[in-house]
Parts: structure tokens; C-alpha cells; sequence
């Protein structure tokens, strides 16, 4: 699942991403407000983590103008303990929940995950392709008789696939949406990735694979 972190201090930043990656959450970090407001439109992400004491734009100003856009994706405010009236405005421009500074690594974690289920319970835990079928609630890919448990990113790029059955998916969008618009790894670790599931499809006896347009991106096809 993939996380866009809006926080402005740069030390807390990178220890918030650095624990949500340990735990198989794709994390985008972003240190302004503006930054925060450009990635909320150009990307579909699962959650947000939104800083209300952010340069250029608060986080309340962010969150006013994601969802006046239509924007429903969730978010978690992080407030100064003080600010009462800034977790009460949040709240009311639709924010599903709130934390305080300081916090726990542990609390923000068990918040994220809650806010995921409540997400999730909108949207079905499994998609079905052909014979193969996806649970997303345990990352297991399973065809007739044998199923498989993906890893995260495996997880995530059949996810994508799947819930765009004979559309083109650029290698450029499989980069964005899984490793992030900073990430250091080179282009090919998509196809490396995409060879893993065409093995698997391979082992499950799939009758759906995965079909490459040289030099464009890949489509599941049946």
C-alpha cells in the first residue's frame, strides 16, 4: 500500500518513512504543503499523513482543497497537542483521524492500519482474474489447486494489473506507483518484478498472463 507522507521536519520525516517501509507500506515524503497538495492530485495513494504546520500551504488548507477536488482518500492529521481548535477544524474538513506530537512509532502504525480497514471495508478484499484470484487482505495469489504469497511489491504490481485488466501500464507508472517519483532504483527492476509473477502465473496454471509492449509497459491479458 502506498502512503504520501506531508511533513515538514526533515528528521521525523525520514524516521516516520523509515519505519512505514519496514512494514511494507510505499511511502512518497513531501516537506511543504504545496508539495503535499501536488502529489494528492497526481497520484492515487491508500492513506495520507498530513502535518497541519506545513510552509506554503497548512495542512488543513491541503486537506480543504483534496477534498473539495473529490478527493476521498484518508488521512491522518498530525497535531501539536495544544492545537485543539486544528484537530477539531481537521475533523470537520474530513479527516479520519488524528495524532498528537509527540507520538509512538507503535501508535502510528496500529492508526494507519485502522484507517486502512476502514477503507477496505468499501472496496472487496479480493479481485478475481480468469482463475486467478487475489486476496489483498493477506497478499495470497491462488489459482485452483495452489496458491502463492506474494511479497510486497509483487503484491502491489499485480494489484495494479489486475485492477486494469488489458490496459497498458507503463514501466513509468509501475516506478511512480510502487517505488516513488525519488526512488534510486533503475528501470529494469520492474521487469525483474513482472518475470517473479510470470513464474508464479506459470506454477498456478494461470490462464492470464502477462504480456509486455517492448520499450511501452505490460498488460494482463486473458
Amino acid at each position: 500500500m502506498r502512503i504520501l507522507l506531508a511533513e515538514d521536519e526533515i528528521d521525523l520525516s525520514k524516521a516516520l518513512a523509515a519505519i512505514l517501509k519496514h512494514n511494507n507500506y510505499s511511502v512518497d515524503a513531501v516537506y511543504d504543503g504545496a508539495d503535499a497538495l501536488d502529489y494528492g492530485f497526481a497520484q492515487n495513494y491508500d492513506g495520507i499523513i498530513l502535518d497541519i504546520m506545513m510552509p506554503k500551504m497548512n495542512g488543513l488548507e491541503v486537506l480543504e482543497e483534496l477534498r473539495k477536488r473529490g478527493i476521498g482518500t484518508p488521512v491522518l492529521m498530525l497535531t501539536a497537542k495544544s492545537e485543539i481548535q486544528d484537530r477539531i477544524a481537521g475533523l470537520d474538513l474530513g479527516a479520519d483521524d488524528y495524532l498528537t506530537k509527540p507520538f509512538a512509532m507503535g501508535e502510528l502504525l496500529a492508526r494507519v492500519r485502522a484507517m486502512m480497514r476502514r477503507q477496505s471495508e468499501f472496496t472487496p478484499s479480493t479481485i478475481t482474474i480468469g482463475n486467478i484470484t487475489l486476496n489483498k487482505a493477506n497478499y495470497e495469489l491462488s489459482g485452483e489447486n495452489a496458491s502463492f504469497r506474494l511479497g510486497n511489491k509483487e503484491f502491489q504490481m499485480m494489484e495494479i494489473l489486475m485492477n486494469n485488466p488489458k490496459r497498458l501500464i507503463s514501466t513509468e507508472q509501475f516506478m511512480e506507483r510502487i517505488w516513488g517519483y525519488d526512488s534510486e532504483s533503475e528501470m529494469n527492476v520492474v521487469w525483474v518484478y513482472i518475470s517473479y509473477l510470470r513464474k508464479k502465473l506459470a506454477a498456478l496454471n494461470a490462464n492470464v498472463e502477462i504480456k509486455a509492449a517492448r520499450g511501452v509497459g505490460y498488460t494482463l491479458e486473458e
